[in-house]
């Protein structure tokens, strides 16, 4: 029924690019640690690197665990479901980083989301994943889901933040700064946007 892949091209590229919305799963390495999963969308804010990297815009919200958790370990996986169309699961298993606006390669990496107006968005970082293993299921438990349209309450809210009201935002919040566990977080004071 599964499959693995030495790389994300072809089918397997196609689906993942075609899927409006996907999960990302990070932990810390505390055993009590808190496991994070998050739902992550918006048209164009995923892109395929190369064969075996991809990467994700990140954007303002209420917490920072993702950041946190890669920044101590690195490890995260992310899902893709076929909630039309044929049944399909693809996983992504690897190490990711955050990259900051203030990091070299941002600009550079910014350039694979051209289809997303990054300056209405509270983008704070660009998760770059290193795939380690690839894998497909059949998905044959997924439900039928139809997708009607994006939300624009994000955009809408974070469209009015300069970089200061957005990192008073981030300031105010209790687990951005540092995770739930404790864990270094989203660097603040937040760079400046050079984009």
């Amino acid at each position: 029924m599964g499959k693995s892949y030495e790389r994300i091209d072809g089918r397997l590229r196609s689906f993942i690019e075609e899927q409006p919305v996907f999960f990302t799963a990070t932990a810390p390495l505390s055993g009590d640690g808190t496991v994070n999963l998050s739902p992550k969308g918006l048209k164009g804010s995923f892109a395929v690197v190369d064969e075996h990297t991809v990467a994700y815009l990140d954007f303002a919200g209420s917490n920072a665990e993702t950041i946190a958790h890669l920044r101590e370990n690195g490890r995260i996986t992310l899902m893709w479901c076929a909630f039309q169309g044929p049944p399909n699961i693809v996983r992504v298993h690897g190490r990711g980083e955050p990259v900051f606006r203030d990091d070299p390669r941002f600009t550079e990496l910014l350039g694979h989301f051209e289809d997303v107006d990054v300056t209405r968005s509270g983008l704070r970082a660009i998760i770059v994943v290193h795939a380690e293993h690839v894998r497909d299921t059949c998905g044959f438990a997924v439900p039928y889901m139809t997708y009607d349209e994006e939300r624009t309450l994000h955009g809408d809210y974070f469209a009015r933040k300069d970089d200061e009201a957005l990192d008073a935002y981030f300031q105010k919040k209790e687990y951005i700064g540092r995770s739930m566990d404790g864990l270094p977080g989203l660097p603040l004071p937040l760079p400046p946007a050079t984009f």
